[in-house]
């Protein structure tokens, strides 16, 4: 037997706030669990609510009691939920200076990590770090953004270079694929 969940009457301004939230939130479980609580106060019952959100009678209890105890507050997420952090601010930047110090030899910064703090990670979670600390190949470069002159100069864009010549044949490849 299942026990009857009560909540308070929803005022036409709220009801009109929860669809607009149902329709614009970035967030889908807001959108959900407004929809769910506009559904309620419709008179929708708790089988077919179960049904439609495809989610446990528990689940819909722990929606109805967030928006009786925190209101709207109580449509998000608390803080803390989801995956922690693999890294702390500090490590972040021990794990940037090796990324300077071997700069392209990130399987070099993946040992270094294993070493220092017996923590295993791939070299493809190393590149997202680093893409989220905005620290891109082009810095991890001695000299990074380096004038065309000055490149031309120093030779970077030398066309004997085996990566070039690799370029240089998928270019012609692609725009004259009859050579």
């Amino acid at each position: 037997m299942t026990k009857t969940q009560f909540i308070r009457q929803i005022n036409w301004e709220t009801q009109k706030l929860l669809k607009r939230i149902h329709k614009q939130s970035s967030h889908h479980q807001v959108r959900e669990r407004s929809h769910c609580l506009l559904l309620k106060s419709q008179g929708v019952k708790l089988k077919q609510l179960k049904m439609i959100f495809a989610v446990s009678e528990k689940t819909l209890y722990n929606w109805f009691n967030a928006w009786e105890s925190r209101g709207l507050v109580g449509l998000y997420n608390r803080s803390g939920r989801g995956r922690k952090k693999t890294f702390n601010d500090q490590q972040i930047e021990q794990i940037k200076d090796w990324a300077n110090i071997y700069p392209q030899q990130l399987k070099q910064v993946r040992q270094k990590i294993k070493q220092q703090w017996d923590i295993t990670v791939s070299t493809k979670t190393i590149k997202r770090l680093l893409f989220q600390v905005r620290m891109s190949w082009l810095a991890l470069q001695e000299k990074p953004g380096m004038p065309m002159g000055q490149a031309v100069t120093a030779q970077v864009l030398s066309n004997k270079n085996a990566i070039a010549l690799k370029f240089i044949a998928w270019l012609n490849n692609l725009f004259n694929p009859n050579i």
